[in-house]
């Protein structure tokens, strides 16, 4: 069994990995974001019916998971994890490096947390087939904004933001329409930190596996304090679930953003049950001409600047490997061509 976990980060999927990842028999390690990393390198890559292509980019694959910011211990072999590919394509070594992974934990089944993978369902439904899972976990989005303005990764104006959660709620939505109903289910996670208890064993009948009461304790687990250790933005898996980590965008948002939010995101925000605060009570969605999206674009860049100077030291030390790594191999191709 194949789980893929799709949405938008700042999600809680960290949250819940690390609670799936306390059931026997099932891997779920901090991802390495291989298919959203890897798939805008591929045309550099030339043709990856050749061999030597397609084993060069085994192996950047295996290095970017080699130098994950919380190590898997895990060794690879990259003839191994050629010969486990069933094609010559990137989602092929995706699926053996995970396989390979679970294998060496000695669980049969593995799950990704990736959630940027909702925007490649149609080659991971061409490769996985009926062995996929499909696992939505969406939260309020204008949480999902406050959150990720305050962090170091992502998009940084209200409207940026907004603009990608509602494009990737379609995404995750539409797929629950286009797989059989046995492959997707949605959990929400208000409804994850509101009551866990029912909500992972709602999760684990889906699963086909048996609820344990460790799911609880992910916080005590070895692999929450290899994630803790790894960097300050991972902190938090240290603690219990925090019941009370919703709406705080009342507070934490200008009235300002969140109108942006809802004017981009309004559509999505009421498919999943989120009534709006603003638009469409007290104010109409607000439309953007060039000369509005031009000053955001330049307020988003001037923002995610910032944000990147501000990140400690420990911070920058977990990232700087497979950012090297990935401006080592833009380099590279960007000279052959």
């Amino acid at each position: 069994m194949k789980i893929l976990m799709i949405g938008t980060q700042r999600s809680g999927s960290n949250l819940l990995r690390l609670m799936i990842n306390q059931a026997p028999d099932i891997a779920a390690p901090h991802p390495p974001h291989i298919l959203e990393r890897f798939a805008p390198l591929l045309p550099a890559y030339g043709d990856l019916a050749q061999e030597r292509n397609f084993l060069r980019l085994v192996d950047d694959v295996v290095r970017m998971v080699e130098v994950n910011p919380v190590p898997w211990g895990v060794s690879f072999d990259r003839a191994d994890i050629r010969n486990r590919c069933r094609d010559n394509s990137l989602v092929a070594i995706f699926g053996a490096v995970m396989d390979r992974m679970a294998e060496a934990q000695g669980k049969p089944d593995w799950m990704c947390k990736s959630l940027a993978n909702v925007h490649f369902l149609a080659e991971i439904e061409r490769y996985f087939g009926e062995d996929a899972r499909y696992l939505y976990l969406y939260r309020d989005g204008r949480d999902v904004c406050l959150s990720f303005m305050k962090a170091v990764v992502g998009e940084k104006t209200a409207f940026h933001i907004g603009r990608q959660w509602h494009q990737e709620q379609q995404l995750a939505l539409k797929c629950g329409k286009s797989v059989p109903a046995a492959q997707y289910m949605a959990l929400s996670y208000e409804s994850l930190t509101g009551d866990p208890e029912p909500s992972l064993r709602k999760l684990c009948a889906w699963l086909g596996i048996e609820f344990k009461p460790e799911m609880l304790d992910f916080h005590n687990s070895d692999e929450a304090g290899r994630t803790a250790a790894s960097g300050k933005m991972w902190e938090n898996v240290r603690k219990p679930v925090m019941a009370g980590n919703s709406r705080k965008w009342l507070q934490g948002m200008a009235q300002d953003q969140i109108i942006d939010f809802e004017s981009v995101a309004g559509d999505s925000l009421t498919a999943l049950g989120y009534p709006l605060e603003f638009v469409g009570k007290t104010c109409p969605a607000r439309s953007y001409d060039a000369a509005a999206l031009a000053a955001l674009d330049a307020e988003n860049k001037r923002l995610k600047a910032a944000a990147r100077e501000e990140l400690s030291a420990e911070d920058a030390a977990a990232r700087k490997p497979q950012e090297e790594l990935l401006a080592a191999i833009r380099n590279r191709t960007q000279l052959a061509a």
